[in-house]
């Protein structure tokens, strides 16, 4: 079985929805919402990449950021068919609040190129990378825009770019990029950070809603270093992993299923949905409608929308994924009292460990990954009782909360900072 996960709605006219949702009930300034509404940059790119066999194909790459009014601004690359500079927007958007949600000194900034990168050699993936990296260079910096692995992208395409911009600067300048191998500046722990971030926040929402993690059932949209990470995390924490999915589709047991046999099987390059103790495939439309107590999406946006969004049976949705839910589809979780814990905060682990990469090699003194760990569960779970304070006190929903603080850090720096000129 396979499939093609897509993203059936505008993802930046979902991102303005939820901005200008919070700015009216923060009564904000029409002329701040306007300016938090459009990015502060975009710069598109068409370059030209030398293939294998001799010839020569141009594609076209995006970096946008939002705002960086509390410091430079932090985001990652994703190199996908599908990218376009609607996604890119919304993704920069969402950084912005990312960041400041949980108070980094980081705006938020995105970037990807137009290609699957299965498609290509590791040669052609490297050219492809570096000019790239090359067109791009006139707006980063580890003062000015810092880089980050997304979908179809690692710790080897960040090397690359890190070694590109060093190259331009006859020196090296491992803060220009996080993501990166440990061998040359990278943070141990960084990998499985957003997964991890997932975990913590996972256990917080069950505490508050006296859920027990030990034993509730999970079905998690996604599989890669996100997902996959989540779900054995998840797994070892006791929740029951009864479905996960990648963009072919995946495997359902209601018994639960071996996770780390999945990612063995995975590894191996099988198919999730050709494991052999698979009880039963599953698309991931399906799975978002499983009978779970906690649903996870972390594959790609748009994925929970007005059409299928009263059919989701889980009592509790961590949004794993950036922007997995749609306006429309939100609106419908919320009259279903679905209790949902955004994007925003429940996916920041990766940002904020970013961070820590960033000012270890700021310092260029490295720390162990206990304490990474530790540093990452501190922030995140402090994070979520800020959320869910403001949400008590002013009778919201999570995702109304998070915007609530993330919209008052930034509207703050941009009035103290003023209007130039």
């Amino acid at each position: 079985m396979t499939e093609t996960l897509t993203a059936p709605e505008s993802a930046f006219e979902t991102a303005q929805a939820q901005l200008r949702k919070v700015a009216d009930l923060l009564s904000l300034d029409p002329g701040l919402t306007e300016i938090l509404a459009h990015p502060r940059r975009e710069l598109t790119v068409h370059f030209p990449v030398r293939m294998d066999d001799g010839q020569t194909r141009v594609f076209t790459g995006y970096r946008v950021q939002h705002n960086d009014a509390r410091g430079p601004v932090k985001g990652g690359l994703r190199y996908s068919a599908r990218v376009s500079l609607d996604e890119v927007r919304a993704l920069a958007m969402w950084m912005t609040w990312k960041c400041a949600v949980v108070n980094l000194p980081y705006g938020g900034a995105k970037g990807g190129v137009v290609v699957d990168p299965r498609s290509l050699s590791e040669g052609e993936l490297e050219r492809l990378t570096r000019r790239y990296a090359t067109e791009i260079s006139i707006l980063l910096g580890p003062d000015r825009d810092i880089p980050a692995p997304d979908m179809g992208t690692d710790a080897r395409i960040m090397a690359w770019i890190m070694d590109t911009y060093s190259m331009h600067h006859g020196h090296s300048v491992p803060g220009v990029v996080t993501g990166k191998p440990a061998g040359i500046g990278g943070s141990r722990g960084r990998v499985e950070a957003t997964g991890r971030g997932a975990l913590y926040v996972t256990q917080e929402a069950c505490r508050q809603r006296g859920l027990d993690l030990r034993g509730a059932t999970v079905a998690i949209q996604g599989f890669g270093n996100v997902g996959g990470v989540a779900a054995r995390l998840l797994s070892q924490a006791g929740a029951r992993v009864v479905a996960v999915s990648d963009s072919r589709g995946g495997v359902y047991s209601d018994a639960g299923l071996d996770v780390e046999s999945l990612h063995a099987h995975r590894a191996a390059g099988g198919l999730l949905a050709e494991h052999p103790l698979a009880h039963e495939d599953i698309t991931n439309a399906e799975l978002l409608e499983l009978p779970v107590d906690i649903l996870v999406p972390a594959a790609i946006e748009g994925q929970v929308t007005e059409s299928n969004a009263p059919r989701i049976r889980a009592g509790m949705v961590v949004e794993a994924a950036n922007g997995p839910t749609t306006a429309a589809g939100d609106a419908v979780l919320a009259e279903r009292d679905v209790y949902v814990v955004p994007d925003i905060l429940a996916n920041a682990g990766g940002v904020i460990v970013s961070y820590f990469e960033w000012v270890q090699d700021l310092q260029s003194f490295f720390w162990e990954e206990s304490e990474v760990n530790q540093r990452l569960q501190r922030i995140i779970s402090a994070a979520f009782a800020e959320v869910s304070a403001v949400a008590q006190q002013r009778g919201l929903r999570l995702r109304e909360a998070a915007y609530v603080v993330a919209l008052q850090r930034v509207v703050e720096a941009i009035r103290l900072r003023g209007i130039y000129p």
